[in-house]
């Protein structure tokens, strides 16, 4: 099966008819092998947090106790760079999942710091009740390798991106796959996380806006 058709296949949406259900995790987890009562017990088992904008959800040094889901805002993940400034290493849009998975798994200090953009609608999931659905349910722990699979690939697709593409091109297609990035993160934020300063995307905002 080609790697498109197999993540489609993964991924695809189910409708269940859920009474009040949550959205974006269902949209998150939804697996063939999960079946209503285990998706039910999943969502049961987040729970509905707000955060302010530029609250910060964990700290450079913390151990990450919990992930998230993404239900409404945009969230960031930085790093105090040498100098002192801050470089954002990755954005979380809805129905992504906000994580930093050295510290939650490996339960060692994170490196990075975690930062409401917006104000926020989250879903928190703790790490003992995740390690427990992980390890009775199969279908959870199916659906975890194919997302893990899933994040090596993007990542791995980033980072070629920052070597093998122009700014300008990072930053058309940033426009595209996520346009909510553009329209509610602060301009510096935006810039480090392309690898490129203020003035550069400055100049590439104005470029594509005279064509």
């Amino acid at each position: 099966m080609q790697k498109s058709l197999w993540i489609g296949a993964v991924f695809s949406f189910h409708c269940f008819n859920f009474i009040s259900v949550k959205n974006s995790l269902q949209h998150i987890y939804s697996h063939f092998l999960l079946s209503e009562e285990n998706l039910r017990e999943i969502m049961d088992a987040h729970h509905e947090v707000s955060i302010a904008k530029g609250e910060i959800l964990l700290i450079e040094g913390q151990i990450a106790e919990a992930y998230y889901v993404v239900e409404k805002g945009l969230v960031r993940a930085f790093v105090n760079g040498l100098e002192g400034s801050e470089i954002t290493t990755e954005f979380f849009v809805e129905n992504e999942i906000v994580i930093i998975p050295s510290s939650l798994f490996q339960k060692i200090p994170s490196v990075e710091n975690v930062q409401a953009v917006t104000d926020c609608t989250l879903f928190r999931m703790d790490y003992e009740k995740f390690q427990e659905l992980f390890h009775r349910l199969e279908g959870l722990r199916e659906w975890g390798r194919a997302w893990f699979s899933y994040q090596v690939f993007t990542m791995k697709q980033r980072s070629l991106d920052m070597i093998t593409e122009t700014a300008s091109a990072r930053y058309l297609k940033l426009m595209k796959e996520k346009p909510q990035i553009i329209q509610q993160a602060p301009l510096k934020h935006i810039a480090t996380s392309l690898g490129i300063t203020d003035t550069s995307l400055s100049r590439i905002r104005k470029e594509i806006s005279t064509k």
